[in-house]
């Protein structure tokens, strides 16, 4: 929502000192949160916040909507401007914009604690639906024009400057001359920016995995697959069915890198070929894709099988080339050799409409999924 930008700055200079509060309970997982991060405030919203992403707004990362509440309000819902129509809540809506995003109009103003504004719930149902909406229209605004910026960055500028920030910049977050912003308003952008970057890093915890750019170090590189493309001729070695010559190459290939794909010391179980009758589009039935498991299929990889996994899929990211990867998925993360990464490793992986990717198997949380290219 647009706001005046000298409040936005005393929020987030003062936001930015309070910090969250100490870990004490361990909530429900949620994809990309480490709810031992988060402040106390919020760790007990994780499901709802869940729910409200998974179901109206995949591409809106739980972590995110975490993230930018403690930089608006600290996750203080009753934080509220005594100026007429100021901001109030947990992102901080004015009233216009309150009532432009569906919500139930306040008794008095400021508002009361009776308002749904100044409710946890009651602001979170209303608000996470128009972040989205704002996230999709920019999104489209993007790609229709080519700028670079990131949509999720570009969330951020709707919100707190406008989305005619986004239109009226060459790239999506306005520098100095650009939408009307100046060097002030400019500057707030920024920080506010950096400010959500911040605690998204703060509050993925270990979830987006290791630094790109780091090597898979104490392995040998692998020899590279050199043989074309053979179809689904090879016998798979995990189960009944058939591989693809890349397929069996990069399984035999991470078996000799680590110990084995059957209850070896990092990859304690594998399966590759599947009818996959639920989704027919998959690489499994055509023999292209392996799904690597570092612990118990079904539960949510932690600790060394968490590692474990890391290893794996940050291995086959750095011999993609020689491998012939086509893409990877792990850890509610999406990563093809053509993918910038958002917020750490690859981007958030939706599950396409297909899988539920809020549960272990379904957001790839319990298995490193390995597609090659024919």
């Amino acid at each position: 929502m647009v706001r005046l930008l000298s409040a936005a700055l005393a929020l987030l200079v003062g936001f930015l000192l309070l910090g969250a509060a100490p870990a004490q309970e361990q909530a429900d997982p949620v994809p990309g949160v480490d709810a031992a991060a988060v402040p106390e405030a919020a760790r007990e919203w994780l499901p709802l916040i869940g729910d409200l992403t998974a179901t109206g707004c995949p591409e809106l990362p739980p972590v995110w909507v975490v993230a930018q509440v403690q930089v608006e309000s600290g996750w203080d819902a009753s934080l509220v401007d005594d100026a007429a129509g100021g901001p109030a809540g947990l992102y901080q809506f004015d009233r216009d914009n309150w009532l432009a995003a569906g919500g139930t109009a306040w008794s008095a103003d400021p508002p009361t604690p009776d308002d749904d504004v100044t409710d946890v719930e009651g602001h979170l149902r209303v608000a996470v639906p128009w972040i989205c909406t704002n996230l999709r229209a920019v999104a489209r605004h993007l790609e229709d024009t080519g700028k670079s910026a990131d949509p999720l960055d570009a969330m951020l500028v709707c919100h707190l400057a406008g989305c005619g920030r986004v239109a009226g910049s060459a790239t999506g977050v306005p520098v100095a001359g650009e939408a009307g912003c100046g060097e002030r308003c400019a500057d707030v952008v920024r920080r506010y920016l950096d400010a959500v970057h911040a605690e998204v890093d703060r509050f993925s915890g270990g979830a987006a995995g290791p630094d790109p750019e780091a090597p898979a170090v104490g392995l040998a590189a692998p020899a590279p697959w050199t043989g074309g493309g053979t179809g689904c001729e090879m016998t798979d070695p995990t189960g009944d069915g058939c591989l693809t010559g890349a397929a069996l190459h990069g399984l035999e290939a991470a078996s000799a890198a680590f110990g084995g794909w059957s209850d070896g010391p990092v990859i304690r179980s594998a399966g590759c070929w599947d009818e996959h009758a639920w989704n027919p589009r998959s690489d499994h039935p055509r023999g292209k894709a392996c799904d690597l498991f570092p612990g118990t299929p079904g539960a949510f990889a932690e600790g060394t099988e968490l590692d474990a996994g890391w290893r794996v899929a940050d291995w086959f990211r750095t011999h993609a080339d020689p491998l012939a990867v086509e893409y990877l998925i792990w850890q509610g993360r999406y990563w093809d050799p053509g993918v910038a990464d958002q917020d750490g490793w690859g981007r958030r992986y939706t599950g396409g409409g297909v899988y539920d990717a809020r549960d272990a198997t379904g957001g790839h949380y319990d298995h490193v999924h390995v597609s090659f290219r024919e």
